[in-house]
């Protein structure tokens, strides 16, 4: 474990790190499991104590030297384990926990580790799981039902939202934590699970084939002649189900259909796959993002590939403070290589990837390595994603396209954003105070964006409001910055 552990950290990480130190915050975190224990270091001596009588102690070897380091852990924790009752009862996975997040916690705040549950469900919601297809939430008496996937096996078998499920496979579901019912309803996929479900004319039992689930997250809404289609997440098939949404809204619409309002709000990210795929959808040209880090895998750019599934019809996309890394490449690259507007309240500002990595145990362990360029150079990182159109000034759409149409919008400050840096704390906070990242959804952003999407000039205005200032920037030459490396293959990440 702990092999695996400094071995990858010491290969894949953004920066270069210390081992010693990290396996001395790792080991000093044990004191959550046991506030008794004490880990000091002098020099290069590291002596582990329980209610201040030694229990050993060990010399640090070469900082560098992976094998040593996790051989000299391991024997640590052993010492600490014999020297203290609390952490000889506690399960390994604890102990793993306890000594991981030490270390992790002295790197950036989207390294972690999780345990193998955790990692489990994590896997779950990128890759799929088998399982029935429905959303449930715990209730006095029983599990009521709050969403189902249409073509999934509880929406076959008939099950609806607010059904009431009493019980499983024959066992009552009274009294037990959700995800003890998430765990019973899933399972190998192709075997079968039995719903009791309760009605107003009386129980009924389904007997349900378990199938490989993705979760759902694309959601397509018609809004008259518009297409507004929100993206929770980014998951292995979202680019799949993003593609079939537009297609529907065509079909639905058909011939009046104005164009696509896309819903990246409170999208937290997901795989960089999926983000790079999204944006192809609608880009015939061009590049979509670039990776650098220490790693040399790491430096990878993705550029688009011909062939546009809107057909240029407008596209305003939306985002406010909660839109995070894959849906910020997105609005990026959408916004850079002028293909659609960006809409709503500055991004998040998560511009790092990050790769995930499963331990010998079955938990991950998810590493920053590299950060994230859009198209025209600029890094994403604490400065995020700044909208052409700001809603944060108002609760209502006609004041905010009253100004876009009076010309007292100003264009985005492209040549100031693509040569700050992020070490430019002072300029990237002055960018995001022009619009400050707002963390709720309003009615007034959606408002904001169909009317966009409905008024052709209104559009085409907001549209430059990017553009021209693109060619201010090529004219005093910044907003270079695009990789040379060759496009790998690309990492899982996460929010």
């Amino acid at each position: 474990m702990f092999a695996a552990g400094y071995s990858n950290i010491e290969d894949m990480y953004i920066s270069q790190v210390d081992l010693n130190e990290l396996a001395v915050a790792g080991l000093s975190n044990l004191t959550k499991l046991d506030p008794d224990l004490t880990i000091h270091q002098t020099g290069r001596h590291v002596d582990i104590a329980v209610n201040g009588h030694p229990a050993g102690g060990f010399d640090s070897p070469d900082s560098r030297s992976v094998d040593a380091w996790a051989a000299v852990t391991a024997s640590a924790i052993s010492l600490a384990r014999t020297a203290s009752p609390h952490l000889a009862d506690d399960q390994p996975d604890a102990v793993y926990k306890a000594v991981f997040d030490g270390m992790l916690g002295k790197l950036d705040r989207f390294s972690r580790y999780s345990t193998p549950d955790s990692a489990r469900e994590h896997r779950a919601a990128r890759e799929g799981f088998g399982g029935i297809g429905v959303r449930v939430a715990i209730e006095d008496g029983g599990v009521r039902v709050s969403s189902v996937m249409k073509d999934g096996p509880g929406g076959r078998g008939g099950l609806k939202p607010d059904d009431l499920i009493t019980h499983i496979d024959g066992e009552a579901v009274t009294g037990i934590e959700l995800q003890a019912v998430i765990q019973r309803l899933r399972g190998p996929i192709g075997s079968k699970v039995a719903v009791t479900v309760a009605g107003a004319s009386g129980a009924r039992t389904v007997t349900l084939t378990r199938a490989h689930i993705v979760p759902e997250t694309v959601v397509f809404e018609r809004r008259g002649t518009v297409a507004h289609i929100r993206l929770y997440s980014f998951n292995q098939d979202t680019t799949r189900t993003l593609s079939a949404a537009v297609k529907r809204a065509k079909q639905e619409i058909g011939p009046e259909l104005a164009g696509i309002v896309l819903d990246l709000r409170d999208n937290p990210g997901g795989l960089l796959d999926q983000a790079v795929g999204v944006s192809d959808l609608f880009m015939e040209t061009g590049r979509i993002v670039t990776t650098r880090g220490r790693h040399p895998d790491s430096h990878q750019r993705f550029d688009a590939t011909k062939g546009d599934l809107a057909e240029g019809l407008p596209i305003v996309v939306l985002v406010n403070g909660n839109s995070a890394s894959a849906s910020e490449i997105v609005a990026a690259a959408l916004q850079d290589s002028g293909r659609a507007v960006v809409a709503g309240t500055t991004s998040y500002g998560k511009g790092t990837v990050q790769t995930v990595i499963r331990m010998p145990n079955q938990g991950e362990m998810t590493l920053t390595w590299a950060r994230f360029h859009a198209p025209s150079g600029y890094t994403i990182h604490h400065l995020g994603v700044l909208p052409s159109v700001c809603t944060a000034t108002g609760n209502a759409a006609e004041p905010i396209l009253a100004a876009l149409k009076d010309g007292k919008v100003s264009p985005l400050p492209i040549a100031l954003r693509n040569s700050a840096t992020p070490e430019d704390v002072p300029v990237l906070d002055r960018l995001r105070s022009g619009c400050p990242a707002r963390k709720t959804d309003e009615p007034v952003d959606v408002d904001v964006a169909v009317k966009l999407v409905e008024n052709d000039a209104l559009y085409r205005r907001a549209l430059n409001l990017a553009m021209l200032a693109d060619t201010v920037t090529a004219s005093s030459g910044s907003g270079a910055g695009s990789a040379s490396a060759v496009a790998l293959e690309i990492p899982p990440v996460h929010p």
